[in-house]
């Protein structure tokens, strides 16, 4: 982790001469960078639609077969400002009343043949575009946190708090560089990359994370 920081540890003049805001561990973005940030959001969201809806209409079939259920998932993550928001996505596994961590295994069991090629894929993260027209999310930024959990690592990782100065993303450095991570310890390694990202945000940095989730969707590498 520390060698993929080092690697992006770019300059003040790469980075527009971000100054950190008192007391805050956001730092002011280059003039229209949060403008230009916010337009291709909602551009590449409006481009996604129409593929959004054909996948919705071809799992709406297919689910009746191979994962019987509702076509969505919500879940309430944290969002910027750690308030809380509704996240969505194509659901993956078999419905229950229960919430469990994502490395259960019984929660692994739960995982359907269908929502396994969705996740590989990262098909199932396609209802996002959906809070990023919403203004709840971007697409790159530190990747939201179920709510619940989230509250736990305010008060255990040093930090966390402080990754939320921005809009979470569907795809972000630390997704790209560390995959899915859980627990504690991971979590720490994981806000390391995101605080990195947030004091260096800039269009070539998100170019190549935008690369790097493409590259992540063709290979089918995903999680």
């Amino acid at each position: 982790m520390r060698e993929i920081i080092q690697h992006f540890d770019m300059a003040p003049e790469h980075t527009g001469d971000l100054t950190p805001v008192p007391g805050n561990a956001a730092l002011l973005t280059p003039r229209g960078f949060a403008a230009g940030k916010r337009a291709f959001d909602i551009l590449f969201s409006l481009l996604l639609l129409p593929i959004l809806c054909a996948v919705a209409l071809f799992l709406l079939v297919l689910n009746g077969v191979f994962n019987p259920g509702p076509v969505l998932f919500r879940q309430p993550r944290m969002g910027r400002n750690c308030t809380p928001f509704m996240a969505y996505k194509f659901r993956t596994m078999t419905p229950s009343t229960r919430r469990r961590r994502a490395n259960d295994p019984l929660e692994n069991d739960r995982i359907t043949g269908l929502g396994s090629a969705l996740r590989q894929s990262r098909l199932d993260e396609l209802p996002q575009i959906i809070n990023v027209l919403r203004g709840e999310m971007s697409l790159i930024g530190p990747r939201p946190d179920c709510y619940d959990h989230a509250v736990t690592f305010l008060g255990d990782v040093p930090g966390y708090k402080e990754r939320h100065a921005v809009l979470p993303g569907i795809s972000g450095f630390a997704q790209t560089e560390l995959g899915y991570v859980e627990g504690t310890q991971a979590t720490v390694r994981k806000v390391e990359a995101d605080l990195h990202y947030i004091a260096n945000r800039n269009f070539r940095f998100e170019a190549w994370i935008f690369w790097r989730t493409l590259v992540t969707v063709i290979a089918r590498t995903g999680r």
